[in-house]
């Protein structure tokens, strides 16, 4: 029982980082989070309780850990994209006024049709989807045009290798919520972008290839 304990914990702390970090507008910032059946109610709780906790207000201020969208246009986006979901906000949002959006956990549950599903939300929102099988967590993390990076938390290495060889986004962070390095290649598939930045392949974007033939 403790070691499951520590399991879902450890995923929550992940969770925390990969959405919730300069106010979840990061590229590679998790918006779909699909945990499974048997995990759901005590994965959504510990995440909101981690939630609530979060302090919103100027960076520059003393305990701030959630700090501004980047302008008002920012903050009437994810406004309206929260007033397409009629699902249950675990965590209640305090009154804040733009460019400020309150953390929050929506529970989505088994609606994969939300337009919360199929967006890039750039805000600390963190829609919660529940899933049944390996099969269908895959098919749900590729149901998007979207591939930058995925996250996987699992105790069952045979399956994070297996689920990063399924999953089609340029990277996969297995266990942890943040993998940015420059010595790790940087870049996505689908409408995520060609090519990489960083690593040892980040170099031959500025490298030119010549081919020289000999007749014999």
């Amino acid at each position: 029982k403790q070691w499951y304990q520590r399991r879902v914990r450890g995923a929550v702390a992940g969770c925390m980082l990969a959405k919730f970090r300069n106010a979840g507008q990061a590229c590679i910032a998790a918006n779909r989070i699909l945990v499974h059946d048997s995990v759901f109610s005590e994965f959504v709780e510990k995440l909101a309780t981690r939630v609530r906790k979060l302090k919103v207000g100027n960076g520059l201020d003393d305990g701030i850990s959630v700090g501004p969208l980047v302008n008002s246009r920012a903050f009437e986006r994810v406004s309206t994209l929260l007033g397409t979901s009629n699902h249950e906000t675990i965590t209640k949002p305090d009154s804040h006024s733009s460019p400020f959006v309150s953390p929050r956990v929506v529970m989505c549950g088994s609606d994969h049709e939300t337009p919360l599903f199929h967006t890039e939300i750039f805000g600390p929102v963190a829609p919660v989807y529940s899933f049944s099988s390996e099969e269908e967590a895959v098919r749900l993390a590729n149901n998007t045009r979207y591939g930058l990076q995925a996250f996987i938390f699992t105790q069952d290495l045979a399956q994070s290798w297996r689920v990063s060889e399924e999953l089609e986004y340029g990277m996969v962070a297995v266990n942890e919520g943040a993998i940015s390095s420059a010595n790790n290649p940087f870049g996505g598939w689908k409408e995520s972008g060609i090519g990489r930045e960083a690593g040892h392949v980040g170099i031959h974007e500025f490298q030119e290839e010549k081919l020289v033939c000999f007749g014999l």
